[in-house]
């Protein structure tokens, strides 16, 4: 078990890169990968400092990272579970990535039970306008609230997915949204709805509508991240908020709290 344990705690050690890595230029964010078309007609707002959001609590965004740029990203979840993914800027226009779910990281559980590594590319094929959003293309095998017997995860992957980025109404306001299949075998097809509105570069509110299929499913996620630096954030989320009922092996659904820390560089 001391093993497992080491070999979990080595994940947090990933948050010593950016010790060996130049931060991110803090330059505005290019329209080519900043994840926002141009904003509504008439609206007028500072470049941004932030680096682009690739993701908001669970909903992927059109956003990307610019070439030899890297991100990683630690969500602290229940029952000391600990899950990490770290993203590369590989080529232009396409991300590659790849994170690890462990539970009982943190606390007193055990044993320490890893999952396996799962992989995540984006390739952004449009960087929309005024009017059209930008769009992103991607895949991603990471699940959450992994089931053992069932060898599988109560919340599906979100597995092959097409993501859409705009910025509405008022400048810093963000819409995603976007359709994706989990399960290749059933086909069957879900959608996903966003807003994240930016405050003055410092705080960011999150809400998210997920898995949306049939009400009952769906997910509800709310929270918000607090900008450290351009480079830099934390946040904490509620997710499945509202959620009652059993998932099919019987496990009960609910909300869970999550904690997250993410830092953007380059190399």
């Amino acid at each position: 078990m001391r093993t497992l344990r080491l070999l979990a705690a080595s994940l947090l050690l990933l948050q010593a890169v950016p010790a060996f890595a130049k931060p991110s230029k803090k330059a505005p964010k290019d329209a080519a990968t900043s994840g926002e078309a141009e904003g509504p007609a008439g609206a007028s707002k500072e470049p941004s400092l932030l680096e682009p959001d690739t993701s908001l609590i669970d909903v992927p965004t059109a956003g990307i990272l610019d070439v030899g740029g890297f991100s990683t990203q630690t969500r602290f979840f229940s029952q000391g579970g600990v899950l990490e993914w770290l993203n590369f800027g590989v080529v232009h226009r396409v991300n590659l990535g790849a994170s690890m779910n462990v539970e009982k990281l943190i606390g007193t559980g055990s044993p320490v039970q890893i999952t396996r590594p799962e992989l995540q590319i984006k390739f952004r094929f449009y960087d929309g306008d005024r009017l059209i959003p930008a769009f992103a293309l991607g895949f991603d095998g990471q699940g959450t609230l992994y089931s053992r017997p069932d060898k599988q995860y109560n919340q599906r992957q979100r597995g092959l997915y097409v993501a859409g980025t705009q910025e509405i109404v008022w400048p810093g306001l963000q819409g995603h949204f976007g359709m994706n299949i989990s399960d290749f075998d059933s086909n069957a097809l879900f959608g996903f709805l966003a807003l994240g509105l930016d405050i003055q570069d410092k705080v960011t509110l999150m809400s998210e509508w997920d898995n949306i299929q049939d009400i009952f499913n769906s997910r509800i996620n709310l929270g918000f991240k607090v900008h450290v630096t351009p480079n830099a954030h934390v946040g904490f989320s509620a997710r499945a908020v509202g959620a009652g009922g059993d998932y099919p092996n019987g496990v009960a659904r609910g909300a869970e709290r999550v904690f997250q820390f993410k830092f953007t560089g380059n190399f």
